[in-house]
């Protein structure tokens, strides 16, 4: 089985390759398929964190000529590459020929309903992949409900829809990783958490401004995630005590794991997302969750978490302070999170997707 795993050279990887590389890694586990990724020509591997852990093969062309040439002219085949394969996979944007049965995750459909979150390059891309994925996909994975719904509702056949939800690490953070990670990022007070790309989608004006209204100087605000587009950090944080701030950028996993499992809440009030992992992931360490109502989020997060209208400032202030100032809600949210994550895992995940693939593969 081929597997397409370009999008781990991105400069801006994000949940679409780390869904892919965990989704890959549990495939592999279960022994019942052999996988080969496929990627465009580079001139090395990609970063250590977004390392494919299956053997990768690199088509002739570079990713920009490769991503135009497969929406385009349909071609190079991904056996170019490979050799035969039973069924591709599909794990990111970029669809390639129907070369074997062909199954394309659709992560979400944001650009239809955010164009303005798009550059007109982007929105070009992501609209072709759609009516590719559409069109020649024996099946289509969507990662939630709410993007299935989304694909029916812009001409996608129902009876070639799978829901596969992303899984997480169940493996929960010591206390004594919790105080290395945050000695070594300086973290003396307790704190607001977010995670994620910076980027208008993410609403991380929200988060700022929500922090601000707070007017605690008992409580930090720590910022994880890549730059990526359109969201100036700087001119955001200040309107935030300088010293109250931490912007971190990329961590590790490992730190990550820490981070979630320390922090006194966790705040992602995204705008859309086709399934949210950065909500999941501070589930299962415990975190106490405010999110966005109205979206995937709140079909992950259940009732184990305060969904909230993220465009409303003042409403994300105010369930971030009820967490911060009831230590028995932070607690129940934290166990109820805890219970409900253990719910998603990649071993789920995989047995869903080898379904698929050895259903089209029939």
């Amino acid at each position: 089985m081929a597997v397409t795993l370009e999008q781990c050279w991105h400069a801006v990887p994000g949940g679409t390759a780390t869904s892919a590389l965990a989704a890959t890694a549990a495939l592999e586990r279960r022994g019942d398929l052999s996988l080969v990724g496929v990627s465009a020509r580079h001139p090395g591997p990609p970063p250590a964190p977004f390392a494919p852990t299956v053997p990768t093969r690199a088509m002739a062309l570079p990713r920009l000529a490769l991503y135009e040439s497969w929406h385009v002219l349909r071609r190079p085949a991904v056996q170019a590459a490979t050799g035969p394969v039973d069924a591709i996979w599909a794990t990111g944007g970029a669809v390639p020929p129907r070369s074997a049965p062909l199954v394309v995750t659709v992560h979400d459909l944001a650009f239809v309903h955010r164009p303005h979150h798009f550059t007109a390059k982007g929105r070009r891309f992501f609209a072709q992949a759609t009516r590719l994925a559409r069109r020649d996909a024996d099946l289509v994975l969507c990662p939630s409900r709410a993007t299935f719904d989304d694909c029916v509702a812009h001409g996608f056949a129902a009876e070639r829809l799978r829901v596969v939800p992303w899984g997480v690490d169940q493996r929960r953070a010591r206390p004594d990783e919790v105080d290395g990670v945050r000695r070594r990022h300086g973290l003396d007070r307790a704190y607001v958490l977010s995670v994620g790309t910076a980027e208008p989608r993410k609403n991380l004006t929200a988060v700022f401004a929500a922090f601000a209204r707070l007017g605690r100087d008992d409580v930090d605000l720590v910022v994880v995630g890549p730059r990526g587009w359109g969201e100036d950090l700087a001119a955001l944080a200040g309107h935030v005590p300088r010293e109250r701030v931490h912007l971190l950028g990329f961590v590790p996993a490992a730190d990550l794991a820490g981070l979630y499992a320390g922090a006194a809440a966790f705040c992602y009030p995204s705008l859309f997302e086709g399934f949210g992992l950065p909500v999941l992931e501070a589930m299962a360490q415990g975190a106490a969750v405010v999110t966005s109502a109205g979206t995937s989020l709140a079909e992950v997060g259940g009732d184990a978490v305060l969904l909230v209208d993220p465009e409303d400032h003042d409403a994300v202030a105010a369930a971030l302070a009820r967490v911060l100032d009831d230590p028995r809600v932070a607690r129940r949210l934290g166990e109820a999170a805890r219970s409900r994550a253990e719910g998603y895992t990649w071993e789920r995940t995989a047995e869903q997707i080898a379904a698929a693939l050895h259903e089209v593969a029939a």
